[in-house]
């Protein structure tokens, strides 16, 4: 089955690293997954283009973190934002790694 603009489904996710799994921020279908789309792309905000996970990922409540089994799927796509450079994983280096001088 094609994507055709009445069914297509769009999902915006929050995600701040080291602060539990990404939260749903805004779903909807149709003419609201355009406008969800539209105000990506004006913010510049990646966009990645995945169906089936959209589907699921509309299934979730506002405000609800993504659940265990779909940890993997959404993974990927913030290892895509990452490689855009939209998104920038935290510098948390040094406080894992001593440096030269520490013990």
């Amino acid at each position: 089955m094609s994507e055709t603009p009445e069914n297509r489904v769009a999902v915006a996710l929050k995600y701040d690293f080291g602060d539990g799994a990404p939260i749903v921020t805004a779903k909807g279908e149709g003419h609201v997954a355009d406008k969800i789309i539209e105000i990506a792309r004006e913010n510049d905000i990646a966009i990645e283009e995945n169906p089936v996970l959209a589907q699921a990922l509309s299934q979730l409540d506002l405000d609800e973190q993504i659940p265990v089994p779909l940890y993997k799927a959404v993974a990927e796509v913030i290892g895509f934002v990452l490689k855009t450079g939209r998104l920038k994983p935290p510098d948390v280096g040094n406080a894992l790694m001593p440096g030269p001088d520490q013990p």
